[in-house]
């Protein structure tokens, strides 16, 4: 078995074990793999473990590598952008990913929208909250996230899907479990009032995209349906020096 293979099988032992914890079925949690910074030889390795899904942080590398496995691999692969995006990317994005989980400003849901091509399905998309006020965050602050998710829905090219945040690091469970608690609270807030507006909303509100490596097991008790694992299916990243 691979390293990567070996990883990934830890992980899934991990979510397993976390939903067992959380008196949860282990089919109501999946596997986001973050492919950042690793070339497209260790996705198709991952791929080739049973893994489908991967996110990318940065649009560029995440546009070359899924053009690259569409040429290297024979399995269908689920793209999910995970970064920060500019108003002079959303083009790539709407063409080549499958997933969006940080839609944060109505100007960027807009356009992500209006340049999805019409031979692809609707784009999937999370609001990004910044569920913690953390200063360095991207996200929306929650109080203007409902505003933000009743405006989405409305997108034609869209489906709005959920919830994504990234708080910050806490190094105690109890601190994790009540940070994500907050995410879900939000999430649950955020469904009732779109079932009021069913007219503008006929996606499944399905996903609560929350939890890394080092806290999806309280993100998993807190309700997570997606965790987003990059080190330990991958391993340590290097970055370039500045």
């Amino acid at each position: 078995m691979t390293t990567i293979a070996n990883n990934l099988q830890q992980v899934n032992d991990r979510i397993s074990q976390a939903c067992q914890a959380a008196g949860r079925a282990r089919e109501t949690v999946s596997l986001l793999a973050v492919s950042k910074t690793f070339g497209a030889a260790a996705v198709a390795e991952a791929a080739a473990a049973g893994q489908r899904a991967f996110g990318e942080n940065y649009i560029q590398e995440g546009v070359d590598k899924i053009l690259a496995l569409r040429e290297m691999v024979p399995y269908a692969l689920q793209w999910h952008c995970i970064g920060p995006i500019q108003s002079n990317k959303t083009r790539l994005v709407a063409e080549h990913f499958d997933w969006v989980h940080t839609v944060d400003r109505l100007k960027i849901a807009q356009r992500l929208s209006d340049q999805r091509p019409a031979h692809l399905p609707p784009l999937n998309v999370c609001i990004q909250v910044n569920v913690d006020g953390g200063d360095n965050k991207a996200g929306v602050p929650p109080e203007e996230a409902l505003e933000l998710a009743l405006a989405v829905a409305k997108l034609p090219r869209l489906q709005l899907r959920g919830v994504m945040s990234i708080p910050e690091p806490y190094p105690e469970f109890a601190a994790q479990k009540v940070v994500h608690e907050a995410a879900h609270a939000l999430f649950e807030r955020i469904r009732v009032a779109l079932a009021a507006h069913a007219d503008a909303h006929s996606a499944p509100w399905d996903t609560l995209s929350m939890g890394m490596t080092a806290d999806l097991d309280a993100a998993i008790q807190a309700g997570s349906t997606m965790v987003r694992v990059g080190t330990g299916v991958f391993g340590a990243r290097t970055y370039p020096a500045a």
